[in-house]
């Protein structure tokens, strides 16, 4: 159990961020142990001869590889420096992981386990030249394994962003911290995250709190409690659908409406929300809109209320096309 401090001061600094980085450490360990992450099987399946291929996942020359245990080994901290903001840039965050000062380096990888093998020791040796062969090989990583996914990645975390704005601003922090995860929970003046093997101590009274959604650190959450601000990465809803094909339309109902807008309605098979249209067809949160404005005007997509959610649905009319275009 890891108890992050968070008086009434502190509770007016927790902010929400975008990661690059945390993507690709919670991403290397769902390929350090893909059981553990079910939901991300087909990816870990289609990326995995990748990075193979560029030597990334080699045990004795991978230093990313051997930088990032699998769950729940310690994650060194350094990894993933506070993120700035909601727009992620993975060159400014790799900018920041090779300025990490020797000292913090070599402080973290004393506490990794059992001996170590060549490549950190080359790390701890030198810092600055091995902080910098990590960076190349984050980079590497990220054109091979996240880059062709980041649009679809991205419309997830963006759309979790919104929803808890929303649930923040109704029922508080309080409303929005003990809703995040089954782990996290706020208590009096602290969060507490139950972690095992943590080696990160108490934060009595830290600097704030950055909320990252994270897709691949489903289905657990990871903190750190270290350096002036506190950080925890927790799954993103809608990670379940990531991976899901985007719906195909029959071609003939293509050919009359156009696929973008064929698509939407053969995605419609019940109620669904601009993000989650957005979703399952690939297509972006515009798209979807600008689409569901021309098929509501053709009368073959109503709009309703349900909630604090507005969901589209397929009229009589379209189910009719649909069927015969079958």
């Amino acid at each position: 159990m890891v108890a992050i401090g968070l008086s009434a001061g502190a509770v007016a600094r927790v902010r929400f961020a975008l990661s690059g980085l945390w993507e690709v450490m919670a991403g290397v360990r769902v390929l350090r142990d893909p059981g553990r992450h079910a939901i991300h099987l087909p990816w870990a399946a289609r990326v995995r001869p990748r990075l193979a291929d560029a030597g990334l996942l080699d045990p004795d020359t991978g230093l990313l590889w051997r930088l990032v245990p699998p769950a729940p080994g310690y994650l060194p901290d350094f990894l993933t420096p506070p993120p700035a903001g909601l727009d992620p840039d993975l060159a400014g965050e790799l900018a920041t992981l090779r300025a990490t000062r020797p000292e913090v380096v070599r402080a973290q990888l004393d506490l990794l386990p059992g001996p170590r093998p060549a490549a950190v020791t080359a790390l701890y040796a030198d810092p600055v030249t091995g902080l910098a062969r990590l960076a190349a090989e984050i980079d590497a990583y990220w054109r091979l394994a996240v880059a062709d996914d980041w649009p679809r990645i991205r419309a997830v975390l963006d759309a979790e962003v919104f929803h808890r704005a929303r649930r923040m601003a109704e029922d508080g922090t309080a409303g929005l911290l003990n809703d995040l995860h089954e782990l996290v929970r706020w208590e009096g003046d602290a969060l507490l995250v139950s972690q095992r093997h943590c080696p990160a101590p108490d934060v009595p009274e830290g600097g704030g709190l950055v909320l990252v959604p994270s897709v691949f650190v489903w289905p657990s959450v990871l903190s750190i409690a270290a350096g002036d601000v506190s950080q925890l990465a927790y799954p993103a809803r809608g990670v379940g659908t990531l991976w899901e094909t985007p719906v195909r339309a029959p071609d003939a109902l293509g050919a009359v409406l156009g696929r973008g807008r064929a698509r939407l309605l053969a995605a419609l098979d019940a109620p669904r929300s601009t993000t989650e249209l957005a979703r399952r067809t690939g297509l972006s949160p515009a798209g979807v809109s600008q689409h569901l404005t021309s098929l509501r005007a053709a009368g073959l997509v109503v709009t309703h209320r349900q909630g604090r959610s507005l969901l589209s649905s397929r009229t009589a009319v379209a189910e009719a096309l649909l069927g015969a275009s079958a």
